[in-house]
């Protein structure tokens, strides 16, 4: 190989990585993406250890919780597509997009589609609603946390109510997380691009046919 010839290899190097830093667009802010992994590890780690180790998991339950206070304020407030007005659609838009999706002609969106964004709603709430659970029960069991005073005195039966809700929902969080993990792969996958790293890059191939 001639001098000329790596000369060349090396300049068309920058040009190829300048040309497909054009072709994208920033979509996910920092806030977003730290937002999502770190309550990806808090829910697994909470998850994971139950009661085996308390004090982690109910640390990492606070921790969810606090994840999911300031992700409600960013979804009023933050950037374009971090936004719940931009990404929050009626069930006949989410029914359609199934629709379309199952027949593999779902048009792409820049940010989350409607199917996408429903399935975040629901992955909120659940989470929320499954570390609220857990607070009420770590009340009236250990007669600690923020919801000690309110569960003190509570008859054994609310406790055991409270148990049984908390794993119960817990397991269906899960549930739901598997169908997202599913739906990122399914979209990677019909729409060939990396749905995945872009949550980590937050960047997404740009287009003039994308939503």
């Amino acid at each position: 190989m001639t001098t000329q010839t790596l000369s060349a290899g090396a300049a068309r190097g920058p040009d190829a990585a300048q040309a497909k830093h054009a072709d994208q667009v920033r979509v996910w802010d920092p806030l977003v993406r730290i937002f999502h992994w770190v309550l990806v590890g808090a829910f697994a780690t909470a998850f994971i250890v139950e009661d085996d180790r308390l004090g982690v998991h109910v640390w990492a339950g606070y921790l969810v919780l606090a994840l999911i206070a300031l992700r409600l304020v960013w979804g009023v407030i933050g950037t374009r597509h971090a936004r719940f007005s931009d990404f929050v659609r009626g069930p006949g838009q989410v029914l359609t997009y199934l629709r379309q999706s199952l027949r593999l002609e779902a048009p792409r969106h820049l940010g989350h589609n409607p199917l996408g964004g429903a399935m975040v709603v629901a992955l909120l709430a659940l989470v929320s609603i499954t570390g609220l659970t857990g607070m009420a029960l770590y009340g009236a069991q250990e007669l600690s946390g923020p919801l000690a005073g309110l569960m003190s005195g509570m008859p054994p039966a609310v406790g055991g109510a409270l148990e049984e809700s908390h794993e119960v929902l817990a397991n269906l969080t899960l549930v739901f997380i598997l169908a997202h993990v599913a739906g990122v792969l399914f979209s990677s996958f019909a729409h060939r691009e990396n749905l995945i790293g872009s949550m980590f890059s937050g960047r997404k191939r740009r287009s003039s046919r994308e939503a």
